[in-house]
């Protein structure tokens, strides 16, 4: 595009070697802008972290044994802003444990919890039933909860994400998708920037 005349920096043609800062303006001429697309996709358990949808990717991962909500989009400005914990975006889980939960559970998994020599970031857990929570994380290690639970002696039977920060799964069945639009859509990049 450098070649073809394409590439303007601060309204000057670039050159090929030319260096950009972020407060630079770069503009390419005679190119449509880009039109971003946003769904949400409930990934079924036994299926790898995938896009169903031809052209866009997902945010993030949930492991083969876990299920619920994951991000589509073909949006690479925002994977940086979403991902990285530096961030603190809620990403909220419903587990279900093959043992119960024991008395000090919510406290010390709230507090932080060592894993392979890394503390966990607080957290915020709500007891369902003895078998059952809920954890809103702010951070995304690998099989984090999965982990975490192991830590403190506890077994996942079920792993599911039900909402990334303002996007909620909902009633979207195993497999199925929606778009992410309107107010919905406009809450969720504002507080990416």
């Amino acid at each position: 595009m450098i070649k073809e005349k394409k590439v303007f920096i601060n309204g000057k043609l670039a050159e090929l070697g030319s260096k950009v800062e972020e407060k630079d303006n770069v503009e390419i001429k005679g190119s449509k802008s880009k039109e971003y697309k946003y769904f949400a996709y409930n990934k079924p358990i036994g299926v790898e972290t995938d896009s169903p949808k031809e052209g866009l990717f997902p945010l993030g991962r949930l492991d083969k044994n876990s299920h619920g909500l994951l991000i589509l989009t073909n949006d690479g400005r925002i994977t940086e802003q979403l991902l990285s914990p530096k961030y603190f975006h809620e990403k909220e889980y419903i587990v279900r444990t093959s043992n119960k939960l024991r008395s000090s559970f919510k406290n010390k998994m709230e507090a932080g919890v060592n894993i392979e020599g890394y503390l966990t970031k607080k957290c915020k857990v709500k007891i369902v039933n003895e078998n059952t929570f809920k954890v809103i994380l702010t951070e995304g290690k690998k099989h984090q909860i999965r982990r975490m639970c192991s830590a403190l002696f506890q077994e996942i039977a079920d792993l599911k994400r039900e909402r990334i920060m303002n996007i909620k799964l909902g009633t979207l069945k195993p497999g199925g998708t929606r778009e992410i639009k309107g107010a919905e859509l406009e809450e969720f990049l504002k507080s990416l920037n």
